[in-house]
């Protein structure tokens, strides 16, 4: 996946920004970060999500020419993909994946990666016309407590608060 996204990468703020920007608006209201907090953003692309969050802000993404587009200097960000999270255990205070995960190699070892460096907080938007979503809801369903989900034009966000 990540030769389309490099190749995309000069568009795909404008090919994506208007659809992802209301998803992050919605996850920064229900998760409600202190500046404090760590934030990794797990297939974070140009680090659209970072504008949205008032912390302490990492991204991963197996795309380098999309995490060169990153115009958040504060933010910390490594090429690395969902199924191999390059940081300790319960390292992070909240973790979201907007509409990542159905790009993921290995869906149960990437949300399992998540929840192994994630501690309280999780948001998962995941695109509801994906051919893998109900495979997808049934794992977030199965391995997080989700308190409350709420549906979006084109995708199903999903809120984990332990």
């Amino acid at each position: 996946m990540p030769v389309y996204y490099d190749d995309i990468s000069e568009g795909y703020d404008g090919l994506y920004s208007g659809e992802q920007a209301p998803k992050m608006k919605i996850l920064a209201n229900e998760l409600s970060l202190s500046n404090s907090d760590m934030l990794l953003d797990v297939g974070c692309g140009t680090g659209l999500s970072f504008r949205f969050f008032n912390c302490i802000c990492y991204g991963i993404d197996p795309s380098q020419k999309l995490l060169n587009k990153n115009l958040n200097k504060k933010a910390r960000l490594v090429r690395a993909y969902a199924e191999d999270i390059p940081f300790p255990d319960d390292f992070f205070d909240c973790i979201i994946a907007v509409t990542s995960i159905h790009n993921f190699n290995n869906i149960k070892k990437g949300l399992s990666e998540i929840k192994r460096v994630g501690k309280k907080k999780f948001g998962f938007s995941v695109l509801k016309k994906s051919i893998k979503f109900e495979i997808i809801e049934k794992i977030i369903s199965t391995e997080f407590n989700v308190k409350k989900t709420i549906e979006n034009r084109f995708d199903r966000i999903f809120v984990v608060l332990n």
